[in-house]
């Protein structure tokens, strides 16, 4: 394995960054990077194919770390809407806050956000596991299909509205709950498979201090006695 590659964004572009993680796409192996002096810079890190490990100082804009397979991603700062866009395997850690729409679309890997994330986080999610230290904002899991979204603080309204096979674990208060939202028992396998998770995220909470949400199925076919729920 090469020595770490260091790019400053004083002195190279995201687009340097960016073809040199691309560059590698497709590799079982790759250097370390080390990425100086984010400043809100939009799109880091983004497309990585390889099992490479990255690690940003400073503050992320839009989509960082989006499309994300294989590698582990380090953001020593907040970041902008979108982050771990469609993530397809690998971690993503943020050790700040993140804005709207965190791991959107989300197909696998694991991101974990050390802050909040604001609304609609794991919006549409398909089998990405999502670990928030702190809150989550209204709409988080909107229309969630698979996947798991956990949430060490509070979360806002609405909360999984639409959801379909996705799960929601919440240790603190739920504002409310969205349409075709549920609370579910807790099984002793979940409490295991949620307790494996939380380690994994670094989390120290025990999986006993969280309550389960899922779908209440209502809503996969439209049917006129739950109009009023559409």
């Amino acid at each position: 394995m090469s020595q770490e590659q260091v790019f400053d964004l004083t002195t190279h572009t995201v687009r340097d960054l960016n073809q040199a993680l691309h560059g590698l796409n497709g590799a079982t192996s790759g250097p370390d990077f080390k990425v100086l002096n984010a400043q809100g810079d939009h799109a880091l890190a983004v497309g990585i194919d390889a099992p490479v490990k990255v690690e940003i100082d400073g503050h992320v804009g839009y989509y960082c770390a989006g499309m994300n397979k294989h590698a582990s991603v380090t953001i020593h700062g907040n970041a902008g809407t979108g982050l771990a866009e469609n993530i397809m395997s690998g971690v993503v850690r943020l050790k700040g806050n993140a804005s709207q729409a965190a791991a959107a679309t989300g197909r696998g890997g694991l991101v974990i956000i050390e802050g909040d994330a604001s609304a609609r986080c794991g919006i549409s999610m398909k089998g990405v596991d999502i670990v928030v230290q702190g809150s989550v904002g209204h709409m988080s899991a909107f229309m969630a299909q698979r996947g798991r979204l956990v949430v060490c603080g509070n979360a806002g309204a609405a909360l999984g509205d639409s959801l379909y096979e996705a799960e929601i674990y919440v240790r603190g208060t739920v504002a409310d709950l969205g349409a075709d939202c549920e609370a579910k028992e807790m099984t002793p396998e979940h409490l295991a498979a949620l307790d494996e998770l939380l380690k994994r995220a670094e989390m120290p909470y025990p999986a006993s201090e969280f309550r389960r949400y899922g779908s209440a199925r209502k809503l996969y076919h439209f049917n006129i006695d739950n109009a009023d729920a559409y």
